[in-house]
């Protein structure tokens, strides 16, 4: 197999210098996830400086690393036969990635989006993954870390890569999109998150935008006919020269439209318009964001010359990610319950998604909301968290369960018979939903990152556990 990086690559891509003659089949930049035969990027960061770990990621396989100083190991110097000698490793990394982009001659998505983008990226992923040689961003490594390694990972063969973007601060878009260089570029919804950094909700949709800029001669822009940034959107796709600006959504006038959804015991069951073709297909998924972001999928699959009726019939295979709508069911001594793990990440439009769809998934048992804070609204933070009384009211769910002092708003603006529970934080909230649950309820468990709310799903699901001990036991 054809090495992903060789010394000689390596050090023509960033300027440096490579005494050692060795091949790299994969590139890392933690110490503590090194595979055998992977770069190491020594990247130094606000809490660290990966010079610190070079010998330990030699030690754990790593074939060579990219350092700006060669370390020292104790009393031992690091072998320098091992080492790619640069100037500054960040810019190096990134010299590596614009390497990996020149070098691959197939087509590129990006993608980004206040809300789903990392769900789309890997239903694409799916997709274009049955059609050719693929290659994706891992996770989310979306930001001015993740973009150049996710690039640097490329394999020179590959056909389709998809790759994340992802920002929280103005600015960070348009350099990452221009190392890109897509070929297309989707945007999944433009909502209110990260209003900590902007004075806007169109402020947010102006960066998302900047994702055009770096888009190829010809290149496709895909966006969300039903967003109220629609126009501001198209007109900044156009302006950044878009050869086509393509629109997904349940407007009649979207080329990709839903004309209809239904919750089905593995996902959701669509019917959709494609440039005027009906088309009937499943996904994995559930909820009407989930059928949106499918047909933001489906026109990437055609703007990256795939066949799109393969990729709606390969959709049906699409789970949610962990922490992104993940089911369990978990045991109990006398019945069983669902869980739905939303912890990775929450903002108001999410939310309210998920309140819509667990209500189209209401079968007997309880339907019960747990929610952490929602992180980085800023001065509009209260208000935000209190208005989701409003979707989650309308749409029968039944128990409320909160979590922090931005909930502590939602929690106050319910009706008290919704309002089932709050508390300060992560541990005390799960100990609390471990107390009330029942078989036959139906959680969702869901919270920004930094809210942890991780801590109530692995409660949950340790309730199952207990049982089965219990039973062995017995």
């Amino acid at each position: 197999m054809t090495a992903l990086w060789t010394s000689d690559d390596v050090a023509a891509a960033t300027d440096g210098r490579a005494p050692g003659d060795w091949n790299a089949d994969g590139i890392c930049f933690d110490s503590r996830s090194v595979s055998i035969g992977d770069l190491f990027v020594a990247v130094k960061g606000p809490k660290f400086d990966g010079h610190n770990f070079v010998a330990e990621a030699l030690e754990r396989g790593a074939s060579a690393a990219i350092v700006s100083r060669i370390p020292v190991d104790g009393e031992q110097t690091v072998n320098e036969n091992r080492l790619v000698i640069v100037k500054d490793t960040m810019v190096a990394l990134q010299s590596l990635a614009r390497a990996a982009r020149y070098r691959m001659s197939g087509r590129i998505a990006a993608v980004t989006g206040s809300v789903g983008k990392t769900t789309t990226k890997e239903a694409l992923t799916l997709a274009m993954s049955r059609q050719g040689l693929a290659h994706a961003t891992l996770g989310n490594l979306n930001n001015h870390w993740g973009v150049p390694l996710s690039l640097a990972r490329m394999p020179a063969a590959t056909e389709y890569a998809i790759l994340e973007l992802g920002m929280n601060h103005a600015g960070e878009i348009k350099p990452l999109s221009r190392m890109v260089r897509p070929h297309v570029a989707v945007i999944t919804t433009v909502e209110a998150v990260h209003l900590k950094f902007f004075a806007s909700v169109s402020e947010i949709a102006n960066e998302k935008a900047e994702i055009f800029l770096g888009l190829e001669p010809g290149g496709v822009a895909i966006i969300p006919a039903d967003n109220p940034h629609f126009n501001r959107i198209a007109l900044a796709a156009k302006n950044a020269g878009s050869a086509s600006i393509v629109s997904f959504g349940t407007d009649q006038g979207a080329a990709y439209r839903l004309v209809a959804w239904d919750v089905s015991d593995a996902g959701t069951r669509i019917a959709a318009d494609v440039n005027g073709k009906r088309l009937f297909y499943d996904i994995g998924m559930t909820g009407k964001h989930m059928a949106l972001n499918s047909l933001a999928v489906l026109a990437a699959v055609d703007a990256l010359g795939g066949d799109v009726e393969q990729a709606a019939s390969d959709l049906n295979d699409m789970m949610p990610p962990t922490g992104r709508g993940a089911r369990s069911m978990i045991s109990l001594h006398h019945g069983t319950f669902s869980l739905i793990d939303e912890s990775y990440n929450a903002s108001p439009a999410s939310i309210a998604a998920l309140a819509e769809a667990l209500n189209a998934t209401r079968k007997k048992g309880r339907v019960i909301l747990a929610l952490g804070d929602m992180l980085e609204l800023g001065d509009h933070s209260d208000e935000l968290h209190a208005d989701l009384a409003t979707p989650i009211t309308c749409d029968g769910i039944d128990c409320v369960f909160t979590a922090g002092p931005g909930m502590r708003n939602l929690h106050d603006a319910l009706p008290i018979e919704k309002a089932t529970g709050h508390a300060e934080n992560c541990e005390e909230l799960a100990a609390l939903i471990a107390r009330f649950i029942e078989p036959g309820d139906i959680i969702a468990v869901k919270g920004s990152f930094g809210s942890r709310m991780s801590v109530v799903v692995n409660t949950l699901k340790n309730l199952g556990q207990q049982t089965q001990t219990a039973v062995n036991s017995g």
